[in-house]
């Protein structure tokens, strides 16, 4: 479940980087608090269940 959990967040590392790189005009006040906001709500509120379910199939 740790590796599930971790391979979810590693967009708040990924975003930034790939959106400095793709968009350098892009404003990082917007895409960081979104890769925060949107994603890390879903990985604890959706996510995990998901995830948990998925490896009790396994």
């Amino acid at each position: 479940m740790l590796f599930a959990i971790l391979g979810a967040g590693a967009s708040y590392i990924a975003v930034p980087a790939t959106m400095k790189l793709a968009e350098p005009r892009a404003d990082a006040g917007i895409y960081i608090p979104m890769a925060l906001g949107i994603t890390f709500p879903f990985n604890i509120t959706l996510g995990m269940p998901i995830y948990y379910a998925f490896i009790q199939m396994m």
